[in-house]
């Protein structure tokens, strides 16, 4: 639990002029000062209409007040909200008022913070609650909030208490290794660390498309020279920003445009032609290209329909890659059914006459999970994936381990090394947890 002793105080509605404003106070002097603001004793969870006071009884404001006794609150404090109106100037009183009773401006997330301390909400928690105000369309808004009601949390409980379970089998067969039972004999050790990395994977697949729908895909326009990749680049963000010419290579640095789809960002990138070649500038051009496609979440590999061909420079494998065929304009439909088939092309498009840019928004916004056929999809952020990521590598190093059947106590050591990945998402991490557990299984000691 937070021991604070201080109280904080901030304007909690947005900036600017409002129907309604909201100040709120946190901490052990909020009682005392609904008292010196309101005039009076405030029931408990009960909303009150009343002036709000200066020092010398002159009316700052008249509204509701709202008083919250610790721990039933938001961040597990005291905690009073004073909703007037949404003046900035009326908000400015109100909150000098409160300053001068004894409280102090809050830190930026100092009220979800101090929830977080007091074990009202985890880490990830309390992470959501941002993603949910920054939310940029409804299907990121949708699953912050999943996140925010600790759907995410309940997930990563349960693989954590799978994690734990197994820890104790290890554990306790490391314990009692001169004894005749052998619990690592046992096949449905195996069985179990096998359904925990399903497990893993169903999360993450859930945790990687809310991360998109939070920051964003990175799209990176990729194919030979002269396909139409900047017209692609141009059309699709509403500017002439890349340089379009017939001269092959015209392209040499890479290129990015920031643009929005339906409330979701992508970050669309055009590079280089790839072709061999020996000019030193556009050598550095395409390392740079491959270098964009390494990071990349998706790949659009652009075919000429008037000279259909792949890059000759090999494409990164790790990355998904969607072939389209770009200037259906100058070919007819058979052609285009012919190459779609050919190069299992996902769609044909005019870059320059607009066709088909509908249908490759479609495309780009239900590989950003906007339209998402995965139930379920948490809010989540980059460090939330690299946790999961490293104890799904932990866990499946220590399944590598029992199969082998050698060293089972670098296979407990793994699972810790997962648990410890994934306390790092909730922020939390209790080290009596697992001897907890052990003593009250397995009775080791007695």
């Amino acid at each position: 639990m937070s021991s604070s002793t201080d109280t904080i105080a901030a304007i909690a509605s947005g900036t600017g002029r409002a129907g309604i404003g909201v100040v709120r106070i946190s901490g052990p002097l909020a009682p005392a000062i609904s008292r010196e603001v309101c005039a009076r004793d405030l029931p408990v969870r009960e909303a009150c209409y009343l002036p709000f006071l200066a020092d010398e009884g002159v009316v700052l404001d008249r509204g509701i007040a709202l008083l919250f006794e610790a721990p039933h609150s938001f961040t597990g404090e005291h905690v009073l909200e004073l909703q007037g109106h949404g003046g900035p100037v009326v908000l400015d009183m109100i909150m000098q008022r409160v300053l001068q009773l004894g409280a102090r401006p809050a830190r930026p997330g100092e009220f979800s913070e101090r929830a977080f301390l007091n074990e009202k909400l985890d880490l990830a928690q309390a992470e959501a609650i941002s993603d949910l105000i920054d939310s940029s369309s409804e299907a990121a808004a949708r699953a912050a909030v999943r996140s925010m009601s600790g759907e995410f949390s309940s997930h990563v409980a349960l693989i954590q208490e799978e994690l734990i379970a197994l820890r104790v089998w290890l554990e306790a067969a490391l314990d009692f290794s001169e004894e005749e039972i052998d619990f690592l004999a046992e096949p449905v050790l195996q069985e179990r660390t096998v359904n925990l990395i399903k497990q893993f994977d169903s999360l993450l697949l859930k945790a990687e498309q809310g991360q998109r729908l939070r920051d964003g895909l990175t799209i990176v326009i990729a194919g030979v020279t002269n396909a139409g990749k900047s017209s692609l680049l141009n059309a699709l963000a509403g500017v002439d920003s890349a340089i379009v010419t017939d001269i092959e290579g015209t392209t040499r640095d890479v290129l990015r445009e920031e643009i929005t789809i339906e409330g979701v960002p992508l970050h669309v990138v055009d590079t280089a032609g790839l072709r061999n070649t020996e000019d030193p500038v556009e050598l550095e051009g395409i390392r740079r290209a491959r270098a964009q496609m390494d990071n990349a979440d998706h790949v659009l590999v652009i075919i000429d329909a008037t000279r259909p061909r792949l890059p000759s420079v090999e494409l990164p494998k790790s990355v998904s890659q969607s072939v389209i065929i770009n200037k259906s304009d100058r070919v007819d439909e058979a052609t285009l059914e012919n190459l779609r088939e050919e190069f299992g092309a996902r769609l044909s498009i005019s870059a320059k006459q607009g066709d088909g840019l509908e249908q490759l928004k479609t495309l780009l916004l239900s590989l950003a999970g906007h339209d998402s056929a995965v139930e379920g999809v948490y809010s989540a952020r980059r460090r939330h994936l690299d946790a999961l990521y490293h104890a799904r590598e932990a866990t499946d190093a220590a399944l590598y381990r029992l199969r082998q059947s050698t060293m089972p106590e670098l296979a407990a050591e793994e699972l810790r090394l997962a648990q410890r990945s994934l306390d790092e998402i909730t922020g939390r991490f209790d080290s009596e947890d697992l001897l907890g557990r052990i003593f009250s299984d397995f009775c080791i000691g007695k």
